[in-house]
Formats: structure tokens, sequence, C-alpha cells
């Protein structure tokens, strides 16, 4: 099973889910019920574009973004 790693790497860079909540909201509005269920890995499918700005946000590569479980 694949997951996102998004907890990890933000664990890693000392940052919050809020303040990674607010900088994807600074893209486009996201929900915080939908941005919960993605970085907890508890969505059945993600976008495209949310991938892409996570990746930018986040400043890794879909490598690191993605773990295998």
């Amino acid at each position: 099973m694949i997951e996102l790693n998004v907890l990890e790497i933000l664990k890693k860079k000392e940052k919050s889910k809020y303040w990674l909540f607010n900088e994807l909201n600074n893209f486009s509005p996201i929900s915080y019920t939908n941005f919960n269920n993605i970085v907890t890995n508890k969505t059945k499918s993600i976008k495209y574009e949310n991938i892409d700005r996570l990746c930018k946000i986040l400043d890794c590569d879909i490598n690191s973004l993605f773990v295998e479980k």
C-alpha cells in the first residue's frame, strides 16, 4: 500500500499541519476536513494538483512524498 509521508516530512522540517494547511490555502481553498484526510491517509484519492502543491510547499520530490507501507 502507498501512503503519503506528509506528517513525517513536516516533523523533519519542524512545521505544523496548521502551517501546511495555510500554505495550501494560499493556492486554492481546501476544507480542513479534506486536508486532514489527505495528510492522515484517510482519503481514497488525491488530485494531481494537490500532489504538486505539496511537493512545492514541502520542497520535496514525489518520491519523498509517498512511501510504501
